[in-house]
């Protein structure tokens, strides 16, 4: 900055400095917007700063398959091996999880829920997740106590897992007392664990509890074959909150020691793929980036009206078609 300057130049600020400032925009604007600014703001988006924390788990759970494959690559590949967040839902192949495993050097939280991965790929690239310390593997249908066991003997700084289930995904199937016992056998530090319709028995849970001493919640709602009442936990876990097995209208509180996932939701409409066709190196005073957010249909425009056995006036619902 020049001595006669009034004001400062914010294309002359550091790419660390930027990166923390572009946090606070939407995906949308980082990817789009910032980089049409200027030179250096341009090189900062395409750069580390900005992607050492990824959220797009909003976006990923409406985006075509093939969109988000290119998505996660191009992030993943920006943040440079310093990503240490990563929230994504419904990875579809071994080839993604593979992938963010070997940039996973620096990663601390993987949330990557509904992810079509199954036991023998989670063995295979489990040794290059040993940094996670939080790990989300809800309603992933394709892996069992196998998996579960091998993410427990590497990920030894492992403090938090989400293990929940949709009851449908549940419902007449044999007892799931295998990823218990792998739990406990391999999971020794956690303080958190969320096993919502997990069909585990009370031995395998008390054996969860005889072995991670220090945890402090447990979500436990629609685990129906448990039988263990809340006297039960007052008296022998007096520090260990626990929901459940009985359903509970009011949600749990938000966890207090891990934070909710990045600073980058995606509070957009529909992500469309235009964008990514160029390089994204240079700065590019491109128009046409503005319409390619819109090129896709969405859902909220198309409005459907059956409200059968309900009477609309009741809930001044507009009248069914």
């Amino acid at each position: 900055m020049e001595e006669g300057d009034e004001y400062r130049r914010w294309d002359e600020l550091i790419p660390d400095a930027l990166g923390l400032i572009f946090r606070n925009l939407s995906l949308q604007e980082i990817l789009t917007m910032v980089p049409r600014v200027c030179k250096s703001w341009s090189r900062a988006v395409s750069g580390p700063y900005c992607w050492q924390e990824i959220n797009i788990e909003e976006w990923s759970t409406r985006c075509h398959p093939d969109h988000l494959d290119r998505m996660l690559q191009m992030l993943i590949t920006r943040s440079c091996g310093s990503l240490r967040k990563l929230c994504v839902s419904g990875l579809h192949n071994d080839t993604n999880f593979s992938f963010l495993a070997d940039h996973a050097g620096s990663l601390q939280t993987l949330r990557i829920p509904r992810s079509d991965i199954g036991d023998s790929i989670v063995e295979q690239i489990a040794g290059r997740l040993s940094t996670v310390t939080f790990l989300d593997v809800s309603y992933c249908n394709k892996i069992s106590g196998r998996a579960l066991e091998a993410i427990g003997k590497h990920c030894k700084l492992l403090v938090g897992l989400c293990r929940n289930m949709h009851p449908l995904d549940t419902e007449g199937l044999e007892a799931q007392d295998d990823e218990a016992y792998a739990i406990a056998t391999t999971m020794p530090k956690l303080k958190r664990l969320e096993m919502a319709y997990h069909l585990v028995s009370t031995e395998s849970l008390l054996q969860i509890l005889s072995s991670c001493t220090n945890l402090e919640f447990m979500d436990l709602r629609g685990c129906w074959n448990v039988n263990l009442d809340n006297k039960f936990f007052k008296e022998k876990f007096q520090k260990l909150t626990v929901l459940g097995p009985l359903v509970m209208e009011d949600y749990y509180e938000a966890n207090d020691w891990e934070e909710d996932c990045s600073e980058y939701s995606d509070d957009s409409d529909y992500l469309a793929w235009g964008f990514l066709a160029g390089d994204g190196g240079d700065y590019d005073d491109d128009e046409s980036y503005d319409e390619m957010w819109d090129d896709e249909g969405r859902l909220e425009e198309l409005e459907l009206r059956f409200y059968e056995g309900a009477d609309a006036g009741l809930y001044g619902w507009p009248p069914s078609p």
